[in-house]
């Protein structure tokens, strides 16, 4: 037989075998030139109002490679430990080292270059789709054009030439090291069954705890009661759950295993020995893989929920700072506004308020507030507009309405349903009771002081306007126009205009729906990146996952075999193998979603308004993406099974 034959016998086999391997590699390929070709597009910096987009991209592209690049080295570290028999029977046949090294490189070269060949090609054919999901995201308002990149290309090729070069050095060490009977022992070594030490239940218990502690410090981060000590905080936080999350793959699975099989009196079915048992004997040497995995998930999971978090309240936020269509400081610059919109036969409504700022006591309408704020409770700042310049709210002389209770303040500052608010100019001093509370804001968040307002009776809001004290007044003015258009589409033709205008105003003016945009394409940008590198994660871990459970089914083959002779059916085998997947995939799945939720808990009201429908939409689609891996490993599983007889 032949050299070249040997080499595509091999190539038949590794392909048949390695197929998702083989899909891996040309769906990283495709992924990184799509990607790639964003960065090289012009129509990205020149359209999106995010300070330079395709530097943005840049990043993202680095941080892809070396997700890539350790997939790629892990995944070459087990098909080349799984063929140690292999290259031990060419070493037996009298084949040197050096062209055992040439057959595997060889062959990996026609892998590389065809997979290139085919990634190349599928990136291209993906780029237009990728760059409209892109324009569609931000809010780019341009046409997604394919075109085909050169430098992507060539950066491509570069980026996985390096890759393919750093596979060949590791098989050269590890075929150079290899004595011929280490080679058929490679696969063979496997951790030593003893019963549980004292240790070993203190490291489980002591991995649980740690990880409790990380989520009970993250709980009290942004309390008030840690905020002297906050960078130490975080970092206590980010160490007990890493290596709680460590010690709880290396002693408390086993642990908790172990209390189930004791449970059971020594009776395990079928089941129970193809699911607990290999759990048990092989979760310490995979404890620092899923430690990786469950950390880096848990890190795509909350940063995607958080971008996902800002960019699905990009309207609330727009509002915040611009609650009208058009939201002007000035009503001069109004005025000249609305001639604008008169000249273009625009209809609109006019909103006017007037307002003032007061001295407050809001200590007792809060049922809470961090520890340092507990000063400024009873001598805060506060926005206070009269009931006739609210459209829709009338209160009498001694009540009073809270509005814009909403965003971050919300969550520092939890306000009672009802309470007492005393109010104080520097002679009057007034206390009213508010009944209610409003999300919707009133006045731009530069005039309100990022705080609630108070909405008071007329009579109440004219008493306290005199002998106001002018070292608090805004430095906005104390006048507020807000102008929504009458037929929505007419709001771009308008929205045009007030940038035109916009350009000449020294005022603060805001348009609702340029916030919207601003917003969008700001955090659009990140959400993007930000997917693409989850996405490529949730890909490369679920496949390393899968390639380990490949490779244990080929060890346990000679079980199959005995369990298979001794008359259990392949259903009653499957069974074990379903419940050895949901552990297998499921812990590190749960603990990633336990640790990106608390973590997206701590903060979340820092960017944006809504935490748990964004969330909930990201967990769903990370744990629907990550199953098909484990359904692919009881698959290929089945197939093992079915052949061991």
């Amino acid at each position: 037989m032949s050299i070249n034959h040997l080499i595509l016998q091999s190539l038949k086999k590794n392909i048949r075998n390695y197929y998702l391997y083989v899909f891996a590699l040309i769906f990283s390929v495709a992924l990184y030139f799509a990607f790639v070709t964003l960065q090289f597009d012009p129509t990205i910096d020149a359209q999106a109002n995010t300070g330079n987009g395709a530097a943005g991209i840049k990043v993202g592209s680095i941080l892809l490679i070396a997700i890539v690049t350790v997939f790629l080295l892990y995944a070459n570290t087990l098909f080349i430990k799984r063929r140690s028999k292999e290259i031990g029977l060419f070493q037996l046949i009298g084949m040197t080292k050096g062209k055992i090294f040439r057959i595997l490189s060889i062959e990996n070269i026609v892998l590389y270059v065809g997979s290139l060949i085919i990634g190349i090609f599928l990136g291209f054919a993906g780029s237009k789709l990728i760059k409209l999901i892109f324009f569609q995201i931000t809010g780019i308002d341009q046409v997604a054009a394919l075109n085909f990149s050169v430098q992507a290309m060539m950066q491509t090729v570069l980026v996985f030439l390096v890759i393919y070069l750093f596979i060949m050095v590791m098989n050269f060490l590890f075929i150079k090291r290899q004595s011929v009977l280490s080679l058929f022992q490679v696969r063979s070594k496997s951790e030593n069954v003893k019963k549980m030490s004292v240790l070993q239940i203190l490291i489980g218990l002591l991995g649980i705890g740690l990880v409790a502690f990380g989520y009970y410090l993250s709980t009290k981060l942004f309390s008030g009661n840690i905020d002297n000590m906050l960078f130490f905080a975080m970092l206590g936080i980010l160490g007990s759950v890493i290596i709680g999350t460590y010690l709880f793959f290396k002693g408390s699975v086993s642990f908790i295993l172990q209390l189930i099989r004791k449970s059971k009196a020594g009776y395990l079915s079928i089941s129970n020995v193809l699911s607990l048992s290999s759990i048990m004997f092989r979760m310490k040497s995979n404890a620092l893989l899923l430690t990786v995995i469950t950390t880096v998930s848990a890190l795509a999971i909350g940063l995607l929920s958080l971008t996902y978090i800002s960019y699905y309240s990009a309207d609330k936020l727009a509002q915040q700072r611009a609650p009208n269509d058009f939201s002007i400081t000035d009503a001069d610059d109004a005025d000249s506004f609305m001639n604008e919109l008169d000249a273009e036969q625009i209809g609109y409504a006019e909103t006017h308020i007037d307002f003032i700022t007061l001295r407050a006591n809001i200590a007792d309408a809060l049922e809470s507030a961090p520890s340092n704020f507990n000063g400024q409770l009873k001598n805060t700042e506060m926005v206070v507009v009269s009931d006739q310049a609210i459209a829709g709210i009338s209160v009498s002389p001694d009540e009073a309405v809270l509005t814009g209770v909403d965003g971050t303040i919300s969550q520092l500052l939890s306000f009672q349903d009802q309470g007492d608010i005393t109010l104080s100019n520097q002679t009057d001093t007034i206390d009213v009771h508010y009944t209610e509370l409003e999300e919707k804001p009133i006045l731009p968040s530069i005039q309100s002081i990022n705080f609630p307002v108070t909405v008071v009776n007329d009579q109440a809001y004219q008493q306290l306007a005199n002998n106001l004290d002018p070292d608090i007044q805004g430095a906005f003015g104390s006048e507020y126009v807000g102008i929504d258009i009458a037929d929505h589409d007419q709001l771009k033709q308008a929205n045009d205009i007030f940038q035109d205008w916009g350009d000449v105003t020294e005022n603060p003016a805001y348009s609702y729906l340029e916030n919207v945009n601003m917003q969008k394409q700001a955090v659009g940008l990140i959400m993007f990146i930000v997917g693409f590198l989850g996405l490529t994660f949730l890909i490369t871990s679920g496949c390393i996952l899968y390639f380990k459970q490949m490779d244990e089914s080929e060890e346990e083959r000679p079980t199959y075999t005995i369990l298979r002779k001794l008359g259990f059916t392949q259903g009653d085998l499957i069974r074990g193998i379903w419940y050895k997947q949901l552990f297998n995939f499921g812990i590190p799945l749960i603990l990633g979603l336990l640790h990106s939720y608390f973590a997206v808990k701590s903060g979340w009201f820092i960017f944006g308004t809504e935490m748990v429908t964004p969330m909930i939409i990201v967990m769903l689609l990370y744990t629907v993406l990550y199953s098909i891996f484990g359904i692919l490993s009881v698959l290929y599983y089945k197939r093992v099974i079915r052949e061991a007889l």
